[in-house]
């Protein structure tokens, strides 16, 4: 309801030698407050949505501010989407003692998402879901190779109200291309320093990720030097020298293809200040997280927590 405010200079009743503020229903006119204000009111303005009065006083040269109006303030903007970004070690899980199923689940669990975007390609997805939903299997050549889907979260969906979007950009025909470049670019005696430079960057590659405990720890994996570290192997030679001749098999050109397909599902969902969950193979985590930096439209959340959150459990 908005008020209308009555400068009252002077002494008011009750007031001493203080001056006073009237407000009045903008409907009625009828007086519904009195609001104290220092000595020797002189004016009074509005903040421009009216919500507001500022009323100057010369008896000890301030400025009061008061609220005009009982309605609610402006509509907030559009609320952000929360994104938590979960590497996963795929057949690691079901072999690791600190990032094994179990502790997949828990996380999940205790992140809550509305949606998952998986490492799944669309068209493998419809099959997949069908064997889950009338044998509680699931033997679809793809999806079956990732225990963190198969054991987790595809039996998580009989718990937890979320939905699995399908976001791999992998094809078959993508892989058979990048294997066979692969091997020709091994044996071309002309690209013979860049695959032993893409070799040497490699095994630094994998000491360095060891000497973190980078392997399976989901502490590890969960930290900017992961990411650092994996930018530096994989976006070194590997990207630099071979990416093109890789085509959608190129370590760049592959994220970008899987990053569209989670874009457009964060696109979907943009405003509606949902929680979505993307679990890839943790290579791809410092890539997309580069991206998702850029839009203003999400609120990364930290691994971590709910990784203190589920020890606290146990």
């Amino acid at each position: 309801m908005l008020m209308a405010i009555l400068l009252v200079s002077g002494a008011v009743a009750g007031q001493g030698d203080r001056g006073a503020t009237l407000l009045a229903d903008d409907t009625t006119f009828e007086v519904v407050a009195t609001v104290a204000v220092p000595d020797a009111p002189h004016g009074i303005c509005f903040s421009a949505d009216g919500r507001f009065a500022y009323v100057a006083c010369e008896g000890n040269h301030t400025v009061s501010v008061i609220r005009t109006t009982t309605a609610p303030g402006p509509t907030p903007g559009p609320a952000k989407t929360e994104v938590v970004v979960l590497g996963m070690i795929h057949s690691g899980h079901r072999t690791s003692t600190h990032y094994g199923l179990d502790v997949v689940r828990d996380l999940v669990r205790a992140i809550d998402p509305d949606s998952i975007c998986v490492e799944i390609p669309p068209n493998r997805f419809d099959r997949a879901a069908a064997e889950f939903r009338e044998t509680g299997t699931i033997t679809e050549t793809r999806v079956r190779v990732f225990p963190e889907y198969v054991d987790v979260i595809f039996p998580l969906t009989r718990e937890l109200d979320f939905r699995i979007v399908p976001t791999a950009g992998w094809t078959a025909q993508m892989n058979d291309y990048r294997r066979a470049a692969l091997g020709r670019i091994s044996r071309d005696p002309a690209r013979a320093s860049e695959w032993a430079e893409y070799q040497a960057s490699m095994e630094t590659m994998d000491r360095a990720i060891q000497a973190i405990d980078g392997e399976d720890d989901p502490r590890s994996i969960h930290r900017d030097e992961y990411d650092s570290i994996i930018r530096r192997g994989l976006g070194g030679p590997y990207d630099t020298y071979f990416n093109d001749d890789l085509a959608d098999g190129g370590w760049d050109n592959i994220n970008a293809k899987h990053y569209a397909l989670i874009a457009a599902h964060l696109d979907r969902v943009r405003g509606r200040g949902q929680r979505v969950l993307i679990t890839y193979g943790a290579a791809h985590k410092g890539w997309f997280l580069r991206m998702l930096r850029k839009r203003d439209d999400v609120t990364l959340l930290e691994v971590g927590p709910f990784l203190d959150e589920i020890d606290a459990i146990k």
